[in-house]
Order: structure tokens, then C-alpha cells, then sequence
């Protein structure tokens, strides 16, 4: 299944947040999208998902889901988004409740998650007992459980130390090369979207519009953070956001 936005604008209240956002998120490939601070990134992904509708504009799916799926869209917060009294197995389980699905196939759903995660020796211990990096594995283990067509992204990493952090995204670049999925990820961190964006999409400040398109040609599990070419994206993408960054920067200091 294949996302295309057309003419997308946003207004809350006076304040006009996005304006004119037009692109297509291609299925099977991973979208980046950075921009200054209050740009409307996460709002973004919110109209996206059908948690908010556009004020102007079309969001529409084109194709069909892919078999098996049982929920088109689902999210990986920042913040994880545990039940702190369920365990990993249950808080992956929870997806699936709501689901017409024999106990069978419940467990073999979420013992091929845990294993993809590297959470299977995990599967009995509560939210309190993990680290930062294993509580969003848990997260991604639940998305991933419900077969989405597209998994969007909401600054997943933003909370973890450089070193998890490092470790997730080589997490998330081997889950993708062994079962490409679609996902549209909102990071505020270059390296990461060049590390993982086959497709990365630049905000500028509000109202947010498409500043610029960049493509990266690379496979995911070739890049490496300090690889030129990847270095050279980085500064092209902080090119074009500086400046405006900035100024982001003092309207929110001023505010």
C-alpha cells in the first residue's frame, strides 16, 4: 500500500502550522521527515495516521494492504507507550486483542515479533526491568505484531543515549532487510534520517512546506555513520535547515 498527500494544509486555531505539502510515500521504503523545531513534523504524522483530518487537502491509500494485515496504520511513539503492569509478551499481545484470531496463531504472531526484536528471553519480564533501548524494541515488536501496511514513526529515538540509539538503528536496518516495510519516520536528527531514509523530506519552519527532497540510493546496511557520502546528505540537509532553524529557534525563545 502506497500513501499520496495532495495539497495537504493545516490550521489550528490562527496559527497556520503546514501549507502545500504534496509528495508520495512510496510502499516497502522508509520516509524521513526533518525540519526546524515547530515546523509541524509530528502534526504531520498525526494527519497522516487519521488521528487528526487536514484542513485543506487529500491524504489517500492507493493498493491494498499487505495479507495479513490487521491494522493499515500503527505507531512507535517516543515515548514508548508501555503498560507498566503487563509484560513484554502482554504488552505485544494487546495489539492483538481486539482481533478475531485463535490462540494459535496469537502465539505464533508474537513469538516470530520477540524473535525478530531479539526479545524472546525477555518475553516474561515487566517495562521496569528493561533499558530505554530494550523498552522501544518492545514498542516496535508490538507494531510490527499487527503487519501494518505503513509504521509511522514519531521520533522513536529521540529519548535513548547515542550508544542504544546507534544500536536501535542497526536494529531497525536489519528488520527492514529481512521484510522491507513502508514507514514514515519524523526525526530531528540528520544522521539518523540519513542512516535510515531511503527518501527524506525537509520542512521549513511554520508554516511547514516542502523545503527540499533528497534521495538516497544507498542500501541501508552498507551505510555507516561515517561514510562521505552520507556525511556529504548530512550537510546538504543542514544546508537547507540552518538558516531557517534559526530562525525557529528565536520565534520559540521569543514566544
Amino acid at each position: 500500500m502506497e500513501l499520496s498527500l495532495r495539497d495537504v494544509g493545516h490550521v489550528y486555531g490562527a496559527v497556520d502550522v503546514l501549507s502545500d505539502i504534496t509528495m508520495d510515500i512510496p510502499g516497502g521504503r522508509i520516509l524521513c521527515i526533518v525540519g526546524p523545531s515547530g515546523c509541524g513534523k509530528s502534526t504531520l504524522l498525526r494527519l497522516i495516521g487519521g488521528l487528526e483530518r487536514p484542513t485543506r487537502g487529500a491524504i489517500l491509500q492507493q493498493g491494498a494492504p499487505p495479507e495479513g494485515c490487521l491494522n493499515p496504520l500503527t505507531y512507535v511513539f517516543q515515548d514508548f507507550a508501555l503498560l507498566p503492569w503487563r509484560t513484554v509478551e502482554g504488552n505485544v499481545r494487546l495489539v492483538l486483542e481486539d482481533h478475531r484470531l485463535g490462540a494459535e496463531a496469537v502465539e505464533r504472531i508474537v513469538a516470530d515479533v520477540l524473535a525478530r526484536t531479539r526479545l524472546s528471553d525477555f518475553r516474561r519480564a515487566l517495562p521496569r526491568q528493561l533499558s530505554g533501548g530494550m523498552k522501544q524494541r518492545v514498542a516496535i515488536a508490538r507494531a510490527l505484531a499487527v503487519n501494518p501496511a505503513v509504521m509511522l514513526m514519531d521520533e522513536p529515538l529521540s529519548a535513548l543515549d547515542a550508544q542504544t540509539r546507534e544500536l536501535l538503528m542497526d536494529d531497525l536496518v536489519g528488520l527492514w532487510t529481512r521484510a522491507p516495510f513502508t514507514s514514515v519516520y519524523v526525526t530531528h536528527n540528520l544522521a539518523e534520517a540519513v542512516r535510515l531514509g531511503h527518501r527524506i523530506v525537509v520542512l521549513s519552519r511554520r508554516p511547514g512546506r516542502i523545503a527540499e527532497t533528497v534521495d538516497i540510493d544507498m542500501a541501508l546496511e552498507d551505510r555507516r555513520a561515517d561514510h562521505p557520502d552520507l556525511l556529504r546528505d548530512q550537510q546538504r540537509l543542514w544546508a537547507v535547515m540552518r538558516d531557517e532553524a534559526r530562525a525557529a529557534d528565536a520565534e520559540l525563545v521569543d514566544g
